[in-house]
């Protein structure tokens, strides 16, 4: 968080949250959603301004009760997730892993996110669970991290598809029996030989699972 931000915080600790006004889409671009957009209920304008994106992503974190919002200062700005709390971009480094290539996910605030595992729901849409920020930052304070989830841009499936078995992963994870052995044996091997355990899910579930609010303003509402 932006030092600025934390002074800010502390000389006017009781601004009002806002709501609805800032929403991530499934392509990771953050979009201004003003009370016309809200009303009609459509998704907003994208963030062009660059430097308002890097503000925003220094100071992008979540509450307790798992919503996500970016600190404006003394205000708290919280986010409509379309998906996920993060949207992941898929590279592959032909150079890494003694040239035997690796995956790299980059989220949308411009840092690595170390896959733990790959999901598939419903809809074909790919996530993937694991831990925003760098291997040595998720073992930093000497305690695993809470898995967090991921969406993958649509426009990187492809690639997804030529550096790993998805499909075939896809086809046993669908064909296997509903015994634990059966669906933990299911994984996703990346073309380097390594692998992810690789599960099927309901888009509806993951907020719970991994914690996280889609709508905090439907959220607040009902608090």
């Amino acid at each position: 968080m932006d030092e600025i931000v934390r002074q800010a915080m502390a000389k006017w600790p009781n601004v009002p949250h806002c709501y609805g006004w800032l929403a991530l889409d499934r392509r990771g671009q953050w979009r201004m959603r003003d009370e016309s957009t809200q009303a009609a209920g459509t998704a907003g304008d994208p963030i062009r301004h660059a430097a308002l994106i890097a503000f925003i992503a220094r100071n992008y974190a979540s509450d307790a009760a798992g919503r996500w919002y970016f600190q404006n200062g003394p205000q708290r700005v919280y986010v409509s997730l379309a998906y996920a709390p993060f949207v992941v971009r898929l590279t592959w480094d032909e150079s890494a892993n003694d040239g035997r290539g690796a995956p790299v996910l980059t989220n949308q605030l411009g840092k690595r996110f170390v896959p733990q595992a790959c999901l598939l729901d419903e809809d074909g849409s790919v996530a993937f669970a694991g831990v925003a920020g760098d291997a040595d930052d998720a073992g930093a304070s000497g305690q695993a991290a809470s898995a967090q989830l991921a969406l993958l841009h649509d426009h990187d499936i492809d690639l997804l598809t030529q550096v790993s078995d998805l499909a075939q992963a896809f086809e046993v994870g669908e064909t296997s029996d509903d015994t634990a052995d059966a669906k933990g044996a299911v994984r996703l091997h990346w073309r380097n030989g390594t692998s992810l355990p690789l599960a099927t899910v309901h888009a509806g579930t993951l907020p719970q699972t991994y914690g996280f609010e889609r709508d905090p303003q439907a959220d607040a509402q009902g608090a």
